[in-house]
């Protein structure tokens, strides 16, 4: 393994508050980072940098950890382009939403659905993300389920079972069979290869009773909760979340006070995905109170094909402080850290020894200028594991 040194950096995001300006973002002014193989080694001034085999000159750019996406949905196949233009144009459509891109991934081959995968990943690289949890939902099937988790587990660690995303169409009289076949045959098939399950917790999808056993059946197989949670209504998603100790509770839109609270006594995280909100000009989530109230925020992209079909963190980082009440650092902090958090992973998210050496150079001095200049491509270096995967510049 060879060293190397990021140097004559603008300004360095450690999220490390034990480093530099001593913030949550724990920012280092005219920077370094060593990297030593796939791990940072060293983090400070420039000017006190180590000797290393290898020197990069970052140019007065910005350097921060990579993001982490920790919720998406890109095993599918087909496209809802109609659907969207339909709703952003005011017009009804009649189409099945979920369930289009259910039949489109069911008609699809293995080939297809790892190429559209592997082309949204190439895609989110681009843009700073380096680690991305998937699910699946949109087999809905035995069969095609496990495929889903068989395709995504051969690019991510971050793999989430999520047959209940909808009750599937062949079950639409008796739902409480499919909630059997969730928790039973499609659980068996699916657990080896996933480290999550969720559940759409939800009028018109599952409710409190559902959402628990099926939760509480993944936990049996050894897979940990996440739950999309208080969406399009109140509900007790959350409630449930936080009592199962889920590692997050995703949307958050729709919240009690005794939600919040919940939240902010307990290690859920609040995943925000303004994308969503954004893509069916629905109420925005109110991050602010609940970072006011002390609960921890993610930001993710929910990427998927019918309502957040982006694979844009910047983007999204960019919403959060226009529309919900963030700081360009709390939402760069949630978008990269809390993403971490949302994942239960310490080896993520930040840039101080130990950490993977995953970051991102932008063509901005400042990390701020994400919010700052929203749309533009300012990401011009991403490093993986110690090695340059994308450059622009």
């Amino acid at each position: 393994m060879s060293s190397t040194v990021i140097s004559n950096i603008a300004t360095l995001v450690t999220n490390d508050p034990s480093l530099g300006d001593g913030s949550p973002l724990g920012l280092i002014r005219d920077a370094a980072v060593v990297i030593d193989g796939d791990r940072v080694a060293w983090t400070g001034e420039s000017s006190k940098a180590p000797a290393t085999d290898n020197r990069v000159d970052a140019g007065g750019r910005a350097v921060l950890p990579g993001f982490v996406d920790s919720h998406s949905h890109l095993v599918f196949a087909g496209d809802r382009t109609e659907e969207f233009n339909a709703r952003m144009s005011g017009r009804a459509y009649s189409a099945g939403g979920i369930r289009t891109t259910v039949a489109a991934t069911r008609a699809a081959s293995d080939a297809e659905l790892e190429a559209n995968l592997t082309r949204h990943l190439a895609e989110a690289l681009r843009q700073g993300t380096t680690t991305f949890e998937t699910k699946s939902g949109y087999g809905l099937t035995v069969a095609d389920e496990a495929r889903a988790l068989r395709i995504a587990a051969a690019h991510t660690d971050e793999v989430t079972y999520l047959g209940a995303h909808i009750v599937s169409p062949d079950y639409a009289e008796d739902p409480a069979a499919y909630v059997d076949l969730v928790t039973g045959e499609m659980l068996d098939a699916c657990a080896p290869h996933a480290r999550w399950i969720d559940v759409f917790c939800e009028k018109g999808a599952f409710d409190g009773d559902q959402a628990r056993a099926i939760l509480t059946a993944g936990k049996a197989r050894g897979l940990h909760p996440r739950v999309h949670a208080n969406q399009l209504s109140y509900g007790p998603g959350v409630q449930l979340a936080v009592e199962l100790d889920a590692a997050s509770a995703d949307h958050c839109t729709h919240l009690t006070d005794a939600d919040v609270d919940a939240l902010a006594n307990s290690r859920t995280v609040a995943t925000l995905l303004p994308g969503a909100e954004f893509s069916t000009r629905a109420e925005w989530p109110d991050a602010r109170r609940l970072l006011d109230a002390g609960a921890t925020v993610a930001l993710s992209t929910d990427c998927n094909p019918g309502s957040s079909f982006t694979s844009s963190l910047p983007f999204c980082i960019a919403l959060a402080v226009r529309d919900m009440g963030m700081t360009p650092d709390e939402a760069v902090w949630s978008a990269t850290a809390g993403g971490a958090a949302a994942l239960r992973r310490t080896d993520i998210g930040r840039l101080a020894p130990g950490a993977r050496a995953d970051l991102m150079l932008l063509d901005a001095p400042s990390h701020v200028h994400l919010a700052y200049r929203p749309g533009v491509p300012l990401v011009s270096e991403v490093w993986r594991r110690g090695v340059r995967e994308v450059a622009h510049r």
